[in-house]
């Protein structure tokens, strides 16, 4: 079944995604990543976070919705 969406637009998915990967960058110990971790991965799902994790940018994250 799939996840019903969350944002009402690709902007304000977009200006989330932004704030997470801000969030990603800051965490500097595995208990401060886990915790970014924790507050986000429910809205916006794992595969995403980790993407963002991994360095991929967010504008490649939200094309599948524009």
């Amino acid at each position: 079944m799939a996840r019903e969406p969350v944002f009402a637009d690709p902007d304000e998915e977009r200006r989330y995604l932004e704030q997470v990967k801000e969030e990603l960058d800051a965490a500097r110990t595995k208990e401060e990543l886990v915790e970014v971790w924790r507050r986000h991965y429910l809205k916006i799902g794992h595969r995403k976070l980790g993407r963002l994790l991994l360095g991929r940018p967010v504008q490649e994250l939200v094309r599948s919705r524009e």
